[in-house]
């Protein structure tokens, strides 16, 4: 059976029109030919709202007695039992008065859902669970009828019943709310103009929460990656300082600012290593996000103003929140600095706050790694000194003579410089050229390249063999920086994905997601195959970009094993990230495998619990089967003897009870057949168009003396359902006798139908003693007895294969009391031709069997 829809009218206070709202709907539908009835609506003595309910057909209410009054409660069997398509339930957070079938009215609105009945309702913002501390302090009021906000968000459809302050105050002095000898009291407490404001915006907010979670899924759906600026979302750039505290609390404020919008804090780690952040720092500025309800994420990217915009845009930011830098004032020389570039290339889309704190301009720490090794600005100004700056010191040494050792003091210093900027290369470049302008135009002969003092040739060999020792030094500083740089970041990355499956992110969906958002790619699939020559297959995929079939469509792909590959798209990783990216790829698989061994235990416990049911049914028919099979035996081995003459009387009363005892063995058996069906799911039911009046009245064969025992209310002009015959028939045969067996001598069971929207429901109703709520689900379990029935009474097995069947023609069974005590079992099956009112009308028949 369908769920029912629901759709909700929220309003922030009373009277706002709320139900007035919902009624003008129910007129609208009762126009289009919708069957709509008032489950409950109050109107409060409201002349508008009760002039809509002309018109509209009203549910009999229930009237209960409570502390010496009176009081009426929406009837829930009775709207049941008239199955509109769209039932009204005005006031959704109302509590129950005790002794109601339920404690709360939201409880029975399930009911009615539940039963694939269209409920239009109505609260008020004040009335949600999780705003009640939040509407105290506002009005001083605290709301003991409250709803859950789950059960709200579920609905299919809420709609905002606005009206501003004023025009509320004014609806309530002019008696369209209040009687007038309240309006004065409630103007002056509940209904001021401040109370009034915060509520609406409350509402406001709430709604407005429930539709960005609509517009992520669109936006998701549609893979849309402008910006859409429809709600305040910050995103926090944190560097690993101490000044990310400062900024996550800042975009907080900002947030709330906002209409309630969303923080998420981004670490940008460097591809050559997180040269100034420190893990210490991270983990507790993630652990205050949290707190203030944002998010925390870890981005791996080379550029970081570029990865910083790339992700804001990709989360439908509106703005960035970034600190002023901590480089001080010389350090601008080698670029403007992250936070000026982002503010820069952000576009009219992105806002950019710098936020100053504490740390500005006191240094990051540590040095900042560019690029590869030194970077390509170092490696330029390299090379510009080494070989710019020989010339500029020949220059200056033919306009003062030092002497030939000052000289190549002089030159070497070039050199030394030429090294800590741009590594080796200029460094051999700048001993080079220097040699030659020493040997040129300060060693004698002059202006030669010849050198006649052999002491000028060993120091230029010194010169030459010091310029390239500092820059091989240097160059391998800057490699092995370079190295740990690198092993730092990856570090942090691998304790950060040890840190997800401490925490118990372990989904394999969630993985791949992390490897995507990590590396900024589009897309991240697992493909498996099983073999060389098999095709492969994807064992998960997220990300919005084109899924790829094989390992070689992809723009990186990381083999694992023989037969498993992590492939990404989007861009190609450089062969450093390939490391951190195999781990991503190795933990993948072993969450695949994990997944895997859950279900391989899901299987298992199946088997265990099909054990367990072929246990259970050895020992409960070790008495039920021996029984009959003792009594037929006895009265054959009575009717075998030739000692005993027996009287034709005495003879048919012995095969009336081996009759009785074979019945009892066929019905037996059938039904521990019917339940090994079911538990091995080999019922395989061949639906086709069935008329219950024909299917209904061969159920009762095996009901003694059905004609006394049982009635039958079959109308002739329900529309036929699509089912199995035969296990429609088992089904009913089953219920019928359970409910034969448990009614009081004299009293008839009724077999009745009725038909509901699409679906045609069976209704077996007895007059036995019931069944408590807390045990209507476990009747329907194998092996099971209600109260003290004794053995012989069968094995518990009738309502399971009923309820069985049911499910496997597509239909359900449930229990229910009968009004007038006793339990009615009620079997829905799925409607297979047009409704009554299409059909030619037939005499109703109401028969006894």
């Amino acid at each position: 059976m369908a769920r029912g829809k629901l759709r909700i009218y929220l309003g922030a206070a009373p009277g706002v029109g709320k139900t007035y709202a919902m009624l003008c709907e129910a007129h609208r539908r009762l126009e289009r030919g919708t069957d709509c009835v008032a489950a409950y609506v109050e109107h409060h003595g409201r002349q508008r709202t009760e002039e809509l309910l002309h018109g509209l057909e009203q549910t009999p209410r229930r009237e209960l007695e409570y502390r010496g009054g009176s009081f009426s409660e929406m009837d829930v069997d009775a709207v049941l039992a008239r199955a509109p398509q769209v039932a009204l339930v005005d006031e959704l957070a109302h509590a129950n008065i005790p002794g109601s079938r339920n404690v709360e009215r939201w409880q029975d609105v399930e009911e009615l859902l539940a039963a694939g009945v269209d409920v239009v309702s109505t609260v008020d913002i004040q009335h949600l669970e999780s705003l009640g501390d939040v509407v105290e302090s506002i009005t001083g009021v605290r709301q003991r009828e409250t709803v859950p906000d789950e059960f709200v968000r579920r609905a299919d459809e809420i709609e905002l019943v606005d009206m501003s302050p004023q025009a509320l105050r004014r609806r309530m002095a002019h008696g369209n709310v209040y009687r007038p000898d309240k309006v004065d009291a409630a103007l002056s407490n509940y209904f001021r103009p401040g109370n009034l404001t915060a509520l609406r915006e409350l509402a406001l907010l709430w709604v407005a929460d429930r539709a960005d979670a609509y517009l992520k899924q669109y936006r998701r759906d549609h893979r849309v990656s402008a910006i859409w600026g429809s709600r305040e979302r910050i995103v926090v750039g944190l560097t690993g300082g101490p000044e990310g505290h400062t900024l996550i609390r800042r975009a907080a404020r900002l947030a709330e600012k906002g209409a309630r919008g969303e923080v998420l804090a981004v670490h940008i780690a460097r591809g050559d290593g997180l040269t100034s952040a420190s893990p210490k720092e991270l983990a507790l500025q993630r652990t205050l996000v949290e707190d203030l309800g944002g998010t925390f994420h870890h981005v791996v990217g080379d550029d970081v103003p570029a990865a910083l915009l790339d992700f804001a845009r990709g989360v439908n930011a509106t703005q960035i929140v970034l600190g002023s830098s901590r480089r001080k004032t010389w350090q601008y020389v080698f670029g403007p600095g992250v936070g000026a570039t982002v503010a820069r290339e952000s576009g009219t889309d992105l806002d950019v706050h710098i936020v100053t704190h504490e740390e500005v301009a006191k240094g990051r720490g540590l040095p900042v790694a560019r690029g590869a090794r030194l970077g390509r600005t170092r490696i330029a100004w390299g090379w510009c000194v080494g070989v710019a700056g020989p010339a500029l010191a020949a220059l200056l040494l033919n306009t003062v003579h030092l002497g030939l050792a000052n000289d190549m003091l002089l030159f070497l210093a070039v050199t030394v410089a030429a090294a800590l900027l741009g590594g080796l290369l200029p460094a051999l470049a700048s001993a080079a050229v220097g040699s030659l302008l020493l040997n040129y135009f300060y060693t004698p002969p002059l202006h030669r390249w010849t050198i006649a003092d052999p002491k000028n040739f060993v120091a230029l060999v010194v010169f030459v063999g010091v310029a390239v020792s500092v820059a091989s030094v240097v160059d391998l500083a800057a490699r092995r920086t370079h190295q740990a740089a690198r092993l730092r970041a990856e570090s942090e990355i691998l304790s950060h994905l040890a840190g997800n499956v401490l925490r118990g992110e372990t989904s394999l969906e969630a993985l791949l997601e992390r490897v995507r958002e990590t590396f900024a790619m589009e897309s991240a699939a697992l493909l498996e195959r099983a073999d060389d020559r098999a095709p492969w297959t994807r064992a998960g995929h997220v990300g919005a970009g084109r899924p790829v079939e094989r390992p070689e469509e992809a723009d990186v792909d990381v083999p694992v094993g023989d037969h498993l590959a992590l492939a990404l798209t989007g861009r190609v990783l450089p062969a450093e990230d390939r490391r951190v990216l195999a781990a991503f790829a190795a933990q993948a698989v072993v969450v695949l495998d994990r997944r895997r061994l859950r279900e391989e235990a899901e299987q298992a416990r199946a088997l265990a619990e099909g054990n367990r049911i072929r246990t259970a049914l050895l020992a409960a028919v070790s008495h039920d089967l021996r029984t009959p099979l003792a009594g037929i035996k006895a009265a054959v081995s009575s009717l075998r003897s030739p000692d005993v003459a027996w009287s034709p009387e005495d003879r048919a009363e012995l095969l009336a009870g081996i009759e009785e005892g074979a019945d009892r063995l066929d019905h037996l058996v059938g039904n521990l057949l019917d339940m090994s069906r079911l538990q091995t799911g080999t019922v395989t039911p061949i639906i086709r168009e069935t008329d219950l009046d024909e299917v209904v009245p061969m159920a009762l064969g095996g009901v003694p003396e059905p004609e006394r025992s049982v009635e039958l209310d079959i109308p002739e002009t329900l529309p036929m359902v699509a089912v199995d015959p035969g296990l429609l028939e088992r089904s009913v045969a089953n219920l019928v006798e359970n409910a034969v067996k448990y009614s009081p001598a004299g009293a008839r069971v009724l077999v009745s139908a009725s038909a509901v929207s699409d679906r045609v429901e069976v209704r077996v109703v007895d007059r036995g003693p019931g069944v408590p709520d807390e045990a209507k689900e476990r009747i329907f379990a194998p092996f099971q007895r209600y109260g003290d029935a004794p053995r012989g009474t069968g094995v518990g097995l009738g309502l399971a294969v009923a309820r069985g069947f049911a499910e496997a023609m597509g239909g359900t069974l449930e229990a229910e009391d009968t009004p007038v005590g006793g339990l009615t079992m009620v079997l829905t099956l799925r409607a297979a031709g047009p409704r009554p009112e299409q059909q030619p009308v037939r005499p109703e028949r109401r028969t006894s069997c």
